[in-house]
């Protein structure tokens, strides 16, 4: 049985979803495509708050690359700042191809933290 802080964890879901969709350049009419999800159901997820079933869930999560641990482990998800969260969903909707860059900025932040510590 689902207790009220285990949905909570699901009230960003809607916007994670649209926010992943449309960064990434899917209609709704492309994912009823893809998934063969009814265009205004996906859009009363994202709009509404509605939860999906689990097959669409998983379908929306894994197109959408979106962090599945912050809605099923809140508890991890509420030790991380806003900001790490925003930054980890951008790396996962990251094309593979600029992830070395990504790495690499980070890599030099890293660097450069440690040399003032120094």
């Amino acid at each position: 049985m689902q207790n009220e802080k285990s949905l909570a964890a699901f009230n960003s879901f809607g916007h994670d979803l649209k926010a992943a969709r449309e960064s990434l350049g899917i209609s709704r009419r492309q994912m009823h495509n893809l998934i063969g999800i009814d265009p205004s159901y996906l859009a009363n997820i994202e709009n509404s708050g509605f939860i999906p079933s689990l097959s669409y869930l998983f379908d929306l999560v894994t197109i959408c690359k979106l962090p599945v641990e912050k809605y099923f482990f809140p508890e991890r998800d509420e030790q991380e700042s806003k900001a790490r969260d925003r930054v980890k969903l951008k790396l996962a909707l990251c094309p593979e191809k600029y992830l070395q860059i990504v790495e690499a900025t980070i890599n030099g932040i890293l660097s450069m933290d440690e040399a003032e510590d120094a």
